[in-house]
């Protein structure tokens, strides 16, 4: 058994890769043509009833202004309720027909559940589900808290306990807020044969330092939503958008942590492609598109992609900390 392991090892690769070189050609025809299908026939969401969760801000804000542009109808999910309203009487301007707020934590199981019963007891259905919300934390790993200090140093524990809350909460909003979210949902939207939108991040592949827990919720997201994907292939569509960085609060505070080489991209454009996506049934969008070349990159030569993270924002941090 072992000797076939080490023959399928040499004989696979080569023989994929010409199986690759050949199909290639026809391959990308063909998607491109799918592509074209599915932007003629591309759905009308007029009417149609959109939830939008951290809709109070960033990209969450403006695909609430984008779907209202089609006029469809909003609930909109955020924990700032006066922010939350503003959006809604812009959207209302736009062309939404109805907007209505539902204040939430969607780190929460019981609030997912409301917002989700509140959309549909109001409108009567749901058509999109848009798992937006999310936040990140900026540190290198070996300074976030030693959690093992808990157990026995207990006057560590109110000095470390806002890291460590922020840590968890981390992971409950990007990875756990959309998966009650969804939860909830699914039932409804497989009555009107619907979609799911998940917002997950170039950083679940493309490995930025000092977002250890941030890539990792967005890795988890993805894992999840593929698998999802599978399940609920004939009933629900789902869009998986991974965008890289978009101009809104969260990366305001990214180029704070001194990671604003990357050209970063409206956040309006990023909520155009983002509702054009979904209605035309994408299974990915990656933002910008110029991205998913650092994906390729990542895969033929990740020693590069390390050696330049590393001595761009570790090294560099590590020398002026010495100083």
């Amino acid at each position: 058994m072992d000797f076939l392991h080490k023959f399928l090892g040499i004989a696979l690769p080569p023989l994929m890769l010409i199986v690759f070189s050949i199909t290639l050609a026809p391959f990308l025809f063909l998607k491109f043509l799918y592509f074209l299908k599915r932007s003629k026939y591309s759905e009308n969401v007029a009417g149609k009833v959109i939830l939008i969760t951290g809709a109070s801000s960033g990209i969450g804000e403006y695909v609430a202004y984008e779907y209202a542009r089609r006029r469809a109808c909003l609930a909109l999910i955020a924990r700032r309720e006066d922010r939350l309203q503003e959006i809604a009487n812009r959207a209302r301007q736009l062309g939404s027909p109805e907007v209505i707020v539902v204040p939430a934590d969607v780190s929460k199981v019981e609030d997912c559940k409301h917002f989700v019963d509140e959309t549909v007891n109001h409108f009567g259905q749901l058509d999109h589900l848009v798992n937006n919300a999310g936040i990140t934390r900026f540190e290198l790993f070996e300074d976030s808290v030693q959690f093992s200090d808990f157990a026995s140093i207990m006057v560590k524990i109110e000095t470390n306990m806002v890291a460590f809350l922020s840590h968890f909460c981390n992971k409950d909003i990007n990875f756990w807020g959309s998966i009650y979210s969804t939860h909830n949902a699914i039932p409804h939207l497989k009555k009107r044969k619907g979609k799911i939108v998940v917002l997950a991040s170039t950083a679940a592949w493309l490995a930025m330092p000092r977002l250890g827990f941030y890539n990792a919720s967005k890795a988890a997201i993805i894992s999840f939503f593929e698998t999802l994907k599978i399940e609920l292939r004939s009933h629900i569509g789902i869009t998986i958008v991974t965008p890289g960085l978009i101009k809104s609060e969260m990366s305001t505070k990214l180029s704070k942590a001194k990671a604003a080489w990357t050209l970063a991209k409206s956040t309006e454009g990023c909520a155009k492609a983002i509702v054009a996506s979904a209605c035309r049934g994408d299974l990915y969008l990656t933002e910008p598109s110029w991205m998913k070349v650092m994906f390729w990159m990542k895969i033929m030569c990740p020693e590069v992609l390390e050696w330049y993270f590393h001595s761009r924002f570790v090294k560099r941090r590590q020398t002026s900390k010495d100083s």
